[in-house]
């Protein structure tokens, strides 16, 4: 029972290009990672992006024991092919623009760059994966052991895209603005997904009936805020949650259509018959890094609780209507109904799981500082909301927002539908430093952090040492140009004298560390003797 294990996030950004609001926003996805991929090439290192190995992909199975036919799955869950332009597309205006006024706004925005030619998908340095996910900006984090971790190696993808839009502005595409939100409030909303590796041997079912009610309520210490209701963000009201709104179903494989509080893919990214990864897409995106820490650290003692048979008996009457009555509650009084015949509010429900995890963290007596913190964090922000919701505004991102938000209403006198209301809710999420309300917030210390913007940078540059990302990203940082594919569990070498392409296999995720394999690289080895050595290690 421990609130560590190991944890890897993703975050699908908004973006616009103010110049040309209809623009293609595919198009500009791929000018972000592209624009990232020409960074590190002029950066004077070696390094440069390897192409996504795509042939241990199963975004198709299913954890129930089936897989979707192919020919019957939405193309947003085919996620196993690279993501294309078109073979003659480039990237000037008029390919860019949706119609023909704005493609009159500028000139070209890449100096007829071919599409081929274009990066939209690669491995970073620190082992993150950086590529296009349909029509956004994605950063998949390293993986990682611990919430503090998780934490950082999630904002470390914040700084990624802030330079790749700075780099893509200098290569001639213009402003880009990206927002770490969940919403564009036109009936679109995209995804904050969590990945956490569970042992195969724990049933799926298990995973349903203990997490249900867990996911539907701890939106109230990591709910992102949203003004609106809906799909398109109608109302005057406020809601904790930017993606409850969007969710229809209690299980289900999909993502991006009838969403499911609980996701059936089982594509583990690991030995399968060990384990299985839980994919996690009910969260909002979190700026807050108190939010990000809470979302992962009480995810990791649930699933333990889990594991060990001892998560809270607890069955929603209607898990979808729950989530969603309790994200537009931001008094946190609503009841919601479970099954028996028993009412509870969200705080109620959050307290069954936190004493449940304090109760066995006793009795096995552990005190490991990971799992501490979050207990204490937990119980601390369990007391606060329920004592005034207001108090959490400095480590609850929708108590921030709203805060914010509701000052600034009484003081002009307007309700939650004033135009500049919706733009204070954008500018909210905006990635700027200078711009982004958030980031305003935090620099005048009415936002608690964890790591400074220095600890931030660093880990833009470097994996985390005690996962396989440490060797991942220093194989990129180091043999870039003999590594023709990479993926979470793989990576595959050209050495020149060679007669094939040599790939080695990943399958455990704990190896690979910098305990493991550090030497090799501090030893400053030749490709091939490094492949070799590497072998000898499997």
């Amino acid at each position: 029972m421990s609130a560590r294990r190991l944890v890897g996030l993703e975050t699908e950004y908004g973006i616009i290009r103010p110049a040309m609001p209809q623009a293609n926003s595919t198009v500009l996805s791929a000018q972000i990672v592209d624009a990232y991929a020409q960074l590190v090439r002029d950066s004077g290192s070696d390094a440069r992006a390897a192409r996504w190995d795509y042939s241990d992909e199963s975004p198709l199975a299913d954890a129930r024991g089936h897989s979707v036919d192919r020919a019957l799955a939405h193309p947003s869950q085919l996620t196993d092919s690279e993501p294309t332009l078109g073979d003659s597309a480039v990237w000037t205006a008029e390919s860019i623009a949706l119609d023909g006024n704005d493609a009159r706004v500028g000139a070209t925005l890449y100096q007829e760059k071919d599409a081929t030619d274009v990066v939209m998908n690669m491995v970073l340095g620190n082992g993150a994966r950086l590529y296009v996910d349909h029509a956004h900006p994605e950063y998949s984090s390293p993986e990682v052991t611990s919430p503090r971790a998780a934490v950082l190696w999630d904002h470390a993808g914040d700084e990624v895209m802030r330079r790749a839009a700075a780099s893509a502005a200098t290569l001639g595409s213009g402003e880009l603005l990206l927002y770490k939100n969940n919403t564009d409030n036109k009936s679109v909303s995209y995804g904050s997904h969590e990945n956490y590796l569970v042992p195969r041997e724990v049933e799926f079912s298990a995973l349903v009936s203990g997490l249900t009610a867990f996911f539907a309520t701890r939106q109230i210490f990591c709910g992102a805020g949203r003004v609106g209701r809906g799909m398109l963000g109608r109302g005057a009201e406020f809601q904790i949650s930017q993606r409850a709104d969007f969710f229809e179903a209690e299980v289900g494989l999909e993502t991006t259509i009838n969403r499911p509080i609980i996701n059936t893919r089982d594509e583990p990214h690991a030995n399968w018959d060990k384990y299985r990864r839980l994919h996690v897409i009910i969260g909002d995106a979190n700026l807050g890094q108190i939010s990000t820490l809470l979302r992962v650290g009480t995810t990791n003692l649930v699933l333990s609780l889990i594991e060990a048979g001892m998560s809270p008996k607890l069955e929603l009457a209607d898990p979808v209507a729950a989530l969603q009555q309790i994200s537009h509650d931001p008094t946190l009084r609503a009841t919601v109904a479970l099954r028996g015949g028993r009412s509870l509010t969200a705080i109620q429900i959050q307290r069954s799981y936190l004493e449940a995890a304090e109760s066995f963290c006793a009795q096995r007596d552990l005190q490991d500082p990971d799992t501490n913190e979050i207990l204490r964090r937990w119980r601390d922000i369990l007391d606060t909301l329920e004592r005034d919701p207001l108090e959490a505004a400095a480590q609850v991102d929708w108590v921030a927002k709203y805060k914010l938000m509701k000052s600034f209403t009484e003081r002009h006198s307007v309700g939650f539908d004033d135009a500049r209301v919706a733009l204070m809710d954008l500018q909210w999420a905006d990635l700027r430093l200078d711009k982004g309300l958030y980031y305003r917030m935090a620099s005048r210390g009415l936002i608690e952090t964890i790591f400074s913007q220095a600890e931030i940078n660093a880990a833009v540059d470097h994996p985390p040492e005690d996962t396989r990302a440490y060797l991942r990203g220093m194989t990129l940082q180091r043999y870039a140009s003999y590594v023709v594919a990479a993926n979470w569990d793989a990576l595959s070498f050209s050495v020149p004298g060679a007669r094939k392409v040599s790939r080695f296999h990943m399958p455990e995720p704990l190896a690979g560390s910098r305990a493991q394999v550090g030497e090799l690289f501090d030893a400053e080895l030749e490709i091939a003797e490094f492949i070799e050595q590497l072998a000898r290690r499997r």
